[in-house]
């Protein structure tokens, strides 16, 4: 009789590009959000891809940062009121969205604001190459700074939404009125910057009732930040989610008649332990560091550009060592299997790593040298996990 295999026999294939959980593109996804709304408003050339959503005149996207639909389910007592409109999500089916690959904030914010998936728009990770250039570039900093309009060059659905005659505004914190990503991602109508929560709920309330049809988008960052430096089960994070319910509430509470409360999120997060199991060093592995010319995306979702000539070296490599806990596809078979949207800007192709890696486990590959801030961070988002890509469409209505 065959004895059974023991650990010691046992050879798990890589991960096949195709077994990746793409995010909904087209019906269910952060960027089919705002066009959806600007249809239900009359706005030319939108499609209404989420067709779960019923229109209203006046509609308020409240976005808030790093709140994923796995950790909001997972903690009721802290955020009560969020937690009731559970079963309200997507249209009252209880469903989340997808945020999109990668699931980070500057790809997450213009796929919202545009309308279009990382593939079009051109923001494709944290960090990605300027083939003009041939340095990295940090998309969510822009620094290196790079003109923004070639960068992005679509209208944003706010800008059509205005020049059809709707009410459009964006309530946010001051400091992001004239940032590069606020130009390309979420631009048209008016920037109004308020500093407290409080102050930005309530002017989102009054801008819902200062048009006949309203579009209004305001957001929260505290809940990624405390996240990223403390863990998403701390203390810290449980509070800024309390206080994110709080303001949710309060807002619920304001909506002018005709309106429509949507909160969303950009990605969700996990926390990874420290340690060499979970946190492999890019700076302190000669195999994964061979033939590669610049290191972009962040720790879970990686560009990888390799020197000329070795793009097949490097994915075979990275393949060998990372397979088992990562998706790693060629661009071309990233682009194909449509991590990035359903087509692929002539502009974006080459912003795209030569080969992609996707974390599936709950791993990072960190750059200790080249990115210490990011590698000491606990809460990390990117991939196509469930934790990182769901994302909340709650919906209150007055």
């Amino acid at each position: 009789m065959a004895q059974p295999k023991t650990a010691w026999d046992q050879h798990p294939e890589p991960l096949t590009v195709a077994s990746a959980p793409v995010p909904e593109y087209g019906s269910g996804s952060l960027a089919d959000l705002l066009p959806t709304l600007a249809a239900g408003l009359g706005v030319p050339d939108m499609s209404a891809a989420i067709t779960e959503l019923t229109p209203a005149d006046r509609n308020c996207v409240f976005l808030i940062d790093g709140l994923g639909w796995e950790q909001l389910k997972a903690h009721p007592e802290d955020a009560p009121f969020m937690a009731s409109l559970l079963a309200t999500s997507r249209g009252g089916t209880g469903r989340p969205l997808t945020a999109g690959y990668p699931a980070t904030t500057a790809t997450s914010l213009a796929s919202v604001g545009t309308g279009l998936p990382p593939g079009a728009h051109g923001l494709p990770g944290y960090t990605v190459r300027n083939p003009d250039t041939g340095e990295l570039m940090n998309q969510l900093r822009w620094q290196p700074w790079s003109p923004p309009g070639p960068w992005q060059p679509y209208p944003t659905v706010f800008q059509l939404a205005h020049a059809a005659g709707v009410h459009a505004a964006q309530v946010s914190s001051p400091t992001f009125e004239n940032t590069p990503l606020t130009r390309v991602a979420l631009s048209g109508g008016t920037f109004l910057g308020r500093l407290s929560g409080e102050d930005r709920v309530d002017l989102a309330a009054e801008q819902l009732a200062a048009g006949d049809r309203s579009l209004v988008y305001t957001y929260f960052a505290e809940v990624d930040g405390a996240g990223h430096r403390y863990g998403v089960d701390s203390d810290t994070w449980r509070g800024q989610l309390m206080y994110a319910d709080r303001l949710v509430q309060r807002l619920a509470e304001q909506l002018p008649p005709r309106s429509a409360l949507y909160v969303t999120a950009d990605h969700g997060m996990i926390d990874v332990p420290f340690d060499e199991q979970h946190r492999i060093d890019f700076d302190e592995d000669w195999e994964l560091s061979a033939g590669v010319a610049l290191l972009g995306g962040e720790g879970r979702a990686r560009h990888v550009y390799a020197v000329r000539g070795a793009a097949n070296d490097v994915l075979t490599c990275w393949r060998e060592v990372l397979g088992e806990q990562f998706w790693v596809a060629s661009r071309d078979e990233a682009i194909a299997a449509g991590w990035f949207g359903p087509q692929i800007d002539e502009r974006v192709y080459g912003r795209i790593g030569d080969v992609v890696a996707a974390a599936r486990d709950d791993v990072l590959l960190i750059a200790s040298e080249r990115e210490p801030k990011e590698s000491a961070m606990v809460g990390n988002h990117g991939s196509m996990t469930p934790a990182e890509q769901l994302v909340p469409l709650l919906e209150v209505r007055s």
